[in-house]
């Protein structure tokens, strides 16, 4: 009983969209009516700007933080992987915006960190590599939390399904990217434009 409610406070803690309050402080816009219409730090960053985007990357990240740390607090490891997947499905399908989220990437990085930094950041450096050299962040992202399971499988079995999980999710949001990418029609980081506003 105390794991399901941990596991629903870190749900209802990923309903929490930075990126659509952002989108309404900085401009009094809901993101999702611009742009690619997801509600995740990219979007935000291409429709708003860096310091936009930043503020939605770090609220986006962090919720995924005290998760996780919420979760390994109350309950121990098990406890706290399921909060990390909980979290990210939150961010991915809340309730409270009709299940339009966003792609769960920067909630994954800072779930990531938090559970094992090193291994993380490993899979973080190699994306940053990618995104340097295609100027694909879907490409990027894809990559780096693909590999999570297999830089977490050495931690052990319930690690290496934690990865996967977050895996999988990654790329199921992800799979409209991918088909661009692979159509030649995906658009780079600096292929966007910015609407007035700003923080």
């Amino acid at each position: 009983m105390n794991y399901l409610i941990w596991i629903l406070v870190a749900y209802l803690l990923g309903n929490f969209s930075t990126s659509y309050f952002v989108g309404k402080i900085a401009a009094n816009i809901d993101i999702r009516n611009y742009g690619s219409g997801n509600a995740g730090s990219t979007n935000v960053l291409r429709t708003l700007g860096l310091k936009a985007g930043a503020w939605a990357f770090l609220g986006d990240s962090l919720k995924g933080v005290i998760a996780v740390f919420l979760g390994k607090y109350y309950g121990g490891v098990t406890l706290m992987l399921l909060c990390g997947i909980a979290v990210i499905i939150g961010h991915n399908w809340p309730f409270v915006l009709r299940f339009k989220g966003g792609k769960g990437i920067a909630t994954s990085i800072g779930v990531g960190l938090f559970v094992q930094p090193l291994s993380a950041l490993i899979c973080i450096i190699i994306g940053v590599i990618i995104l340097f050299r295609f100027k694909y962040v879907s490409l990027a992202s894809i990559t780096a939390i693909s590999l999570l399971p297999f830089v977490f499988i050495i931690h052990g079995t319930q690690y290496f399904l934690f990865g996967l999980a977050l895996a999988i999710m990654a790329v199921y949001r992800h799979r409209g990217n991918i088909q661009r990418l692979l159509n030649g029609t995906e658009r780079k980081i600096s292929a966007g434009s910015k609407t007035k506003g700003g923080l």
